[in-house]
Parts: C-alpha cells; structure tokens; sequence
C-alpha cells in the first residue's frame, strides 16, 4: 500500500475520532476514559493548527486518497513559558494499517515539523506495555529519559509510563 502524509483537515475528523476512540475504549495507550465527541475534536484540531500540526497519513488506492490510516500532532509539553521550546508527540494508527510503516511515516514527518517550527526538544510519553511504540521512537533516535511508576489508572490496573526524548539538533 502507499500512503502519503499531509496536514489534517476537517474532512479527516470522522477517521481521526473513529481511531482516537477506538483507543479510549479498548487500550492503555491515552489516559483519555471518555469516547470524544465530532464537536471536541473539531476544537483540537482548531487548536493544533499553527505550529502544533496534526498530521494525516492517508492511503493512496489508484492514484486517489482512499481512507485514513493514522493521525500524528504535536501539543505543548507544558503550559509554563520556559518549556516553550519542548513539545511532546502523539501518534496513533489505526488498527488495520499496523505494522506498513505508518507510524515511522507519520512519526518521520511529525519530526520534520517541530525542526522547521524551532522546537529543541520532543516528549514522548508511552504506556511501558506499548512495545511496537517504544520501538518505533528508539528507531528514529529517541533516548529513554525515565519512567513514571503508576501514574495512571484504567480498566482496573496501573499503567507505568516510559518517557522518551529527541533533542532536534
């Protein structure tokens, strides 16, 4: 399959909901608990707009955008104004395009992004069970910076969060 990467749009909403809430209700891999709605993920889309983009990755069938296949953004890492030149990353696929190169793709391009909108430094923080994305950030030279014990709580259990960092140099 080919895919192609370009900024998300409005007309990617329903994709984006279907993967993002797929997430909430069936994995540890958001502290979300809550299916979104089509009207909040408008709104999060709105406010990634500029230099926190969310990026599509869309697979191309006979020369045509057929359907999405994941989604990528970056969002503020904190809200205080010293941590301005870090962001942190999110990359979600979908459940049926795992394991084609979407997630590098995506993740590739999201990289891209922060150097061109002078970001120095990118979080990820992932679920420590979440091995295929652990992988995938140490393959594009993500270094391991920590672990939070226990941060978080869902479907009964405590979820670890491994923290990862890629300085954009």
């Amino acid at each position: 399959m080919t895919y192609i990467v370009r900024l998300a749009e409005n007309k990617d909403l329903p994709g984006i909901l279907d993967i993002y809430n797929f997430e909430i209700l069936n994995t540890k891999n958001t502290f979300d608990l809550v299916p979104k709605t089509l009207s909040q993920q408008k709104q999060w889309l709105y406010d990634r707009s500029g230099v926190y983009p969310v990026l599509a990755a869309i697979e191309i069938e006979n020369g045509r955008e057929h359907r999405l296949a994941g989604f990528a953004a970056l969002s503020p890492y904190r809200h205080r104004p010293a941590y301005a030149t870090t962001v942190e990353n999110s990359v979600y696929v979908d459940i049926k395009h795992r394991r084609r190169g979407v997630g590098n793709l995506l993740l590739e391009n999201l990289i891209l992004r922060a150097k061109e909108h002078g970001f120095h430094s990118i979080i990820a923080r992932i679920n420590s069970n979440n091995l295929e994305s652990q992988k995938l950030h140490e393959k594009l030279n993500y270094k391991k910076i920590g672990i939070e014990i226990e941060v978080g709580r869902k479907f009964g259990k405590w979820i670890d969060i491994i923290s990862y960092q890629k300085l954009l140099k």
